[in-house]
């Protein structure tokens, strides 16, 4: 595993609140997404379709936290094709073991989230690997955004779902959620808020 101040967000990306300093490592590009004049802070993703959440396909790993005093938590989420099954690590820092092989080096479909308090409000943070890495990715890009547009709420609740934390912090439903989709492709490479974690999961 690495720490978060080596491995996770682009310095570059800004927002209306301030952002945590770490250098990206594991997710290319460090486009700004400029903010719209009148632009809101609502949620800007739209999904075509529901996503559904299997609670029985989800295998939890605590590494070292498991209540609401191990804060900032990071959640490393994999997903394997063949069996549909879902691995959330819960941790301090990125689980990068669960990383590892040819399978999730040339698929690249984790999904990293973070708790950050920002301004004394807790808000959460994910990170999507859109493209970049290996040429592979880059045709597939618009392609790779619409699928983890389409499958982020169910994510989220696995996140919910999995976490003890949520069961002695239900206030944390109502933390905004900021979407970070990294890639090589200035279209692609962005940040969106989807509002609150409630909302943002369908619940």
């Amino acid at each position: 595993m690495v720490t978060l101040e080596a491995a996770l967000l682009p310095s570059k990306l800004k927002l209306s609140s301030p952002l945590p300093q770490e250098i990206n490592t594991f997710f290319l590009g460090t486009a700004t997404r400029k903010k719209k004049k009148n632009e809101a802070i609502v949620p800007v993703a739209r999904l075509l379709g529901p996503a559904v959440f299997e609670a029985s396909k989800l295998k939890v790993v605590y590494l070292g936290v498991k209540n609401e005093e191990n804060l900032p938590r990071t959640y490393t989420l994999t997903h394997c094709d063949i069996t549909s099954k879902l691995t959330l690590s819960i941790s301090q820092t990125i689980n990068t073991s669960q990383l590892q092989g040819w399978y999730h080096r040339l698929q690249r479909d984790e999904v990293v989230g973070v708790w950050k308090k920002i301004k004394g409000k807790m808000s959460l943070h994910v990170h999507c690997h859109i493209s970049g890495g290996h040429f592979l990715l880059d045709p597939l890009a618009k392609l790779r955004y619409y699928i983890f547009c389409k499958e982020l709420p169910v994510v989220l609740k696995a996140f919910v779902h999995g976490d003890v934390l949520f069961k002695n912090c239900p206030e944390l439903q109502e933390a905004l959620v900021w979407v970070y989709f990294h890639s090589n492709i200035p279209e692609f490479n962005k940040v969106e808020c989807w509002g609150p974690l409630y909302l943002a999961s369908g619940e």
